[in-house]
């Protein structure tokens, strides 16, 4: 008897969950743009390493924990929209010829791709209601389902995150050549942050 029902629908939900817009796809695009491939590559790892705690929280009965104390969710609904809105507000103050927003250091890239999956309500709430749908409780066979689906979730970020930069540098090639678009796409970002930052805080 398998543990895991359905594996390819898992998959296939996965995929379907990463290409959402959302905040991480934005932080990926952007840390590319600004930090090139290693920029991208640190967004791509903070982006996983986010998803992963998110995941074995769960796992581990945060999920009951939150619906037990709603303020947990709702505080942490707010830190993240707040997170997010200011990120954005720096991108729409930042001039030409200023330093990055996201210094191009890939700890930097990195940390801002974790912390924006952290405070991700979203994310959050997803991953609580996720894994119940693919676990067999009849197979009884302890964790290793649930380490077989997040190393398949790291694997396809993984190879997510490696497309979207490499199509990402591609276009800030281009970009670079005219930087007045460059400006406009980057004030474009910080509406789009602040834009899910209010989402975030509206949705409770």
């Amino acid at each position: 008897m398998s543990a895991i029902t359905d594996y390819s629908a898992f998959v296939v939900t996965v995929i379907v969950f990463l290409l959402i817009p959302g905040p991480g796809n934005l932080a990926l695009m952007a840390s590319t743009a600004q930090g090139g491939w290693r920029g991208g590559v640190a967004a791509t790892l903070g982006l996983i390493l986010g998803d992963q705690v998110l995941m074995w929280l769960a796992v581990a009965g945060v999920a009951a924990l939150l619906a037990a104390y709603p303020g947990a969710l709702a505080a942490l609904q707010w830190g993240g929209a707040a997170y997010l809105a200011w990120l954005g507000w720096r991108l729409l103050r930042a001039r030409a010829g200023q330093a990055p927003v996201l210094q191009i250091r890939p700890r930097h890239y990195a940390r801002q791709a974790l912390m924006i999956t952290l405070l991700n309500p979203k994310a959050i709430m997803f991953y609580m209601a996720f894994f119940p749908l693919f676990v067999n409780p009849q197979a009884r066979a302890g964790l290793w389902p649930f380490a077989v689906m997040a190393a398949t979730i790291a694997a396809l970020t993984l190879l997510y995150g490696l497309i979207v930069t490499l199509l990402t540098h591609q276009l800030a090639g281009h970009l670079r050549a005219h930087p007045r678009i460059g400006q406009g796409l980057q004030k474009l970002a910080g509406v789009l942050l602040i834009g899910f930052g209010l989402r975030l805080a509206l949705s409770r």
